[in-house]
């Protein structure tokens, strides 16, 4: 089933006065790009938290953060006095540019900064690592249900498109033969031209004919133009999101249409062709978000 690469998953819980806050944001992306924040308190765990995010996620721009406040009255913290007093020397210039000169109360404000609060405690206690990893799980399958959520509107759009391309195809044919008359009448008439009386030889005409016919012949790009709109839609149904392969079909389809529009020769079935192309390129746009 689709995934969509975009997702958002927040998940919180409480341990010993303190509030832990999980947030996970995703967008499209060809590898895994995972951006980690988080407090130093949980910096030794940070390789397993990567590790469970690429279970989840395998791949796609990922925006990982753990907020922490404590509520609790004999907590183990003390204030990065340094860091306190470089956020309010940023923060005073700009509550007086944005209109706000009389404000002073920045107390509460720069303790919620990050880093302002450090634990003073050196190892992390197993049972609040056990909480915040139950809390990354909840968090991540949030941003998978998300993605499917997502993956299957995409989904709908990808076999409306896919069936449009195939309803242009079917109106080819009509055109066809009519292409050939044409091209007949273009011959004889370029002949005559230059030949009175019909003094040319009529077998050669018939040669040239059989060769202009096979060169604009598109029997087997239509074939396989068909053949790659079912392998698309069997793809679609996989298991699992096949976001590459599904773009590696997509450049089949494309390279077919092309060869159609050039060997053509006919104006409404070149017509035909760059609407197959508009709705082509609507699938490619797509794709770029599928995992």
């Amino acid at each position: 089933m689709l995934q969509s690469m975009t997702g958002y998953g927040k998940a919180e819980r409480n341990f010993s006065g303190k509030r832990i806050a999980i947030e996970v944001k995703t967008l499209n992306s060809k590898q895994g790009d995972i951006f980690t924040r988080i407090p130093p308190y949980y910096k030794e765990k940070e390789l397993e938290i990567r590790k469970q995010i690429t279970h989840h996620l395998q791949r796609g721009k990922i925006e990982f953060n753990i907020y922490v406040e404590n509520f609790s009255a004999d907590s183990n913290y003390s204030i990065n006095t340094e860091l306190a007093m470089k956020y309010f020397h940023e923060l005073k210039p700009l509550t007086e540019a944005t209109g706000n000169p009389d404000f002073k109360d920045y107390l509460p404000v720069l303790v919620k900064m990050p880093d302002v609060l450090v634990s003073q405690n050196t190892t992390l206690d197993e049972k609040e690592w056990n909480t915040v990893k139950d809390g990354i799980d909840e968090c991540l399958k949030q941003v998978v249900d998300y993605r499917l959520s997502e993956g299957e509107e995409l989904q709908k759009d990808f076999i409306l498109r896919v069936d449009n391309i195939e309803n242009l195809l079917n109106k080819i044919p009509p055109f066809e033969d009519e292409r050939i008359e044409k091209m007949k009448e273009k011959l004889r008439k370029d002949l005559n031209d230059n030949y009175s009386d019909n003094q040319y030889d009529k077998n050669r005409f018939e040669q040239e004919l059989i060769y202009y016919l096979e060169k604009f012949d598109i029997t087997e790009e239509k074939v396989r133009l068909k053949n790659h709109c079912d392998y698309f839609r069997k793809t679609l149904d996989s298991k699992e999101s096949q976001g590459k392969k599904l773009n590696f079909i997509s450049q089949e389809i494309g390279r077919e249409i092309n060869t159609i529009g050039s060997k053509a020769n006919h104006t409404e079935i070149q017509h035909l062709v760059v609407a197959m192309k508009d709705e082509l390129e609507k699938i490619k746009e797509q794709l770029s978000n599928i995992l």
